[in-house]
């Protein structure tokens, strides 16, 4: 066999083996474009009873975390929405925590963020006088909140 016929071979091969790889990476970037199923909701659904609603009442519920960057300032917007406030804290609540029309619970990790199944920090939950979920949601930013606000005074 000749030094270009084995060349050739080689060449034949590897491009055979290209076309395997590019074909599995296709195969991976549809699978990833299609996005993974999401296994469990976020919080409870609207319209299912609020957990602990005897403990808590209607109002804002709003989950925070200590250690979390944005919590107080969506907490400090959430005194302005004219509406009860329950600051939960998944540990200890900082001593300056809320407003003073905040209702402050702390070490709840165990507790009230496993009733609401809450992801992460901040979280909203509106309960009506019912006992209701009206709403339930991440709130990176204070404006996010107040959109949520908003959104459910509208309904």
């Amino acid at each position: 066999m000749s030094f270009e016929t084995s060349a050739l071979l080689v060449t034949w091969a590897a491009l055979l083996l290209l076309a395997l790889v590019v074909a599995g990476l296709v195969r991976q970037v549809h699978a990833l474009g299609r996005g993974a199923p999401r296994t469990t909701p976020l919080g409870p659904a609207p319209g299912s009873p609020a957990p602990g609603f005897d403990r808590l009442g209607p109002g804002l519920l709003l989950f925070l975390d200590r250690d979390c960057g944005v919590c107080a300032q969506v907490l400090a917007a959430a005194g302005t929405l004219g509406r009860p406030v329950r600051a939960i804290f998944s540990g200890p609540a900082p001593a300056d925590a809320a407003p003073a029309a905040a209702t402050v619970l702390a070490d709840e990790h165990d507790g009230l963020f496993a009733a609401y199944r809450i992801p992460a920090t901040p979280f909203a939950v509106l309960v009506d006088d019912t006992g209701h979920v009206r709403a339930a949601e991440p709130v990176g930013s204070p404006e996010a909140l107040r959109e949520l606000a908003a959104r459910e005074a509208a309904r």
